[in-house]
């Protein structure tokens, strides 16, 4: 995953912007964050950090203080280091995108055929997506083509921010998988992932880019280049845990979300424990609204430590992950020893924080622990937006239990009976989970009530990880 922000100003120095609007997307990132700035007289600067082992703040703590210019952009990501400075036949521009590329092999084949280009390889032998897409921009003869270009050609998705001299193109992938928004204030205007970034820099709301929508920003306004579409297949996952709490996407609130998700979780739940509880941070939510709906006290027997330990700490081992996590959550004995307790958390991946979190629960002297994703089982590794750092479907611990019963070749048709709640498939498998984790019950959300939480057409939601529909 990952997020940017970009401003323009008038004849002001915007870096703080930048600085404290990039940072304000360290939730959606882990690994790398850059910043590049444009000033009239110094012309392009750019800076980029490893963030793996510290805060995005504390690495660009120096440069926000040599840095300039009334216009800039910025990005954290989970992979590839961005923002990139390119020089090409369509002049100097920055571009830092969020997204993922499925068809990359035969994208390079169609770069090299038209071009005598060369690219890095990263580690793993992977191209830099956002090199990629800059390649395919500069096929065309304008900056404007070559995004229209780039969002036919890529399988998957991809929204982006480029930035010339001018100003900054903001351009939302094809069927508006990841969003725009939009902010303004008297002396310009900024682009932003996450809609509550620019408000404590003193922007309000202007406008959302449609899918496939591209705009131009200069500080004097905001011009649509490309006309947004209709279809919209936006990502479900946004509300349910990828999103701030604070966060927006077509006009829908996160938080907001959050409590309606948890509220239509306990309509069709007849646990009855002593208290209710969510993993921190994104369960907390789900289960204030479970609680508000069933009448059980809410209740945080884990504290999350975030004095040295923010997500941005999070390193890429995934076993280190897997301690990390742990050290992170705090016990409250008290609310623990004796207690049935009724645990929320975003989703149930491999499953095995939550099966080492429950045990620790029992150890510690919970009688009971009833465990609630707040959505389905994820039967489907997201082609879209990089959701998980999995390398195949059978990292997933639906996908391997599937396997042990089905064999290795199971069909479309009988993953879809395992996605479906009514089925026989769908409850032993549910069942085995719960066995393989030592939960003492397990009920996951139902796909019909999660997107009757988020008051927008369905079929403009993207539901692939859980049903496989594109």
């Amino acid at each position: 995953m990952g997020g940017f922000f970009g401003a323009v100003t008038k004849g002001e120095n915007c870096v703080f912007d930048v600085f404290y609007g990039t940072d304000y997307h360290s939730h959606l990132g882990t690994r790398r964050a850059g910043m590049v700035m444009y000033d009239s007289e110094k012309g392009f600067d750019r800076a980029i950090h490893n963030i793996e082992n510290s805060p995005f703040r504390t690495k660009f703590d120096s440069d926000v203080n040599s840095m300039k210019g009334h216009m800039g952009i910025g990005c954290i990501s989970d992979y590839e280091a961005q923002p990139l400075l390119i020089r090409s036949k369509l002049g100097t521009y920055a571009i830092t995108t969020v997204g993922k590329i499925n068809n990359t092999d035969e994208l390079l084949e169609k770069v090299f055929e038209n071009s005598h280009l060369h690219f890095f390889e990263m580690s793993g032998g992977e191209v830099n997506a956002t090199e990629l897409v800059a390649a395919i921009i500069n096929q065309k003869e304008s900056i404007l083509e070559g995004i229209k270009y780039a969002q036919e050609l890529i399988d998957g998705s991809m929204t982006m921010l480029v930035m010339t001299k001018d100003g900054i193109f903001a351009a939302r992938d094809k069927l508006g998988r990841t969003p725009v928004a939009i902010g303004t204030r008297d002396d310009g205007f900024c682009a932003a992932f996450e809609s509550f970034s620019y408000l404590n820099l003193g922007y309000t709301h202007y406008k959302e880019l449609g899918p496939c929508e591209i705009d131009f920003i200069t500080a004097e306004g905001v011009e649509c280049l490309s006309a947004p579409r209709e279809q919209m297949k936006i990502c479900t996952f946004l509300w349910v845990y990828y999103g701030y709490p604070s966060s927006s996407y077509e006009g829908v609130g996160v938080e907001e979300m959050r409590y309606n998700c948890g509220r239509l979780l306990a309509k069709r739940d007849n646990a009855q424990p002593d208290l209710v509880a969510g993993v921190p941070d994104s369960g907390i939510a789900h289960a204030v609204g479970y609680s508000n709906e069933s009448k059980i006290p809410f209740a945080r027997p884990f504290i999350k430590y975030t004095p040295t330990w923010p997500r941005s700490f999070m390193p890429t081992n995934q076993s280190q992950r897997n301690r990390i996590a742990r050290m992170k959550l705090l016990p409250v004995e008290s609310l623990i020893k004796d207690k049935s307790l009724l645990l929320i958390d975003d989703s149930i991946v491999r499953g095995t924080q939550m099966r080492e979190t429950t045990e620790y629960l029992f150890h510690s002297g919970a009688k009971e622990v009833h465990i609630r994703p707040a959505c389905p089982p994820l039967l489907f590794g997201c082609k879209y937006l990089n959701f998980s750092r999995s390398n195949s479907e059978m990292d997933l611990i639906t996908r391997r239990i599937i396997a042990d019963r089905e064999g290795p070749d199971v069909t479309a048709a009988k993953l879809l009976d395992y996605a479906d709640p009514e089925s026989t498939n769908y409850a032993e498998m549910v069942e085995e989970i719960r066995r393989q984790l030592t939960f003492t019950s397990l009920r996951f959300h139902r796909l019909d009530d999660m997107l009757d939480s988020v008051p927008i057409d369905n079929c403009k939601l993207c539901t692939y990880c859980w049903d496989g529909r594109e």
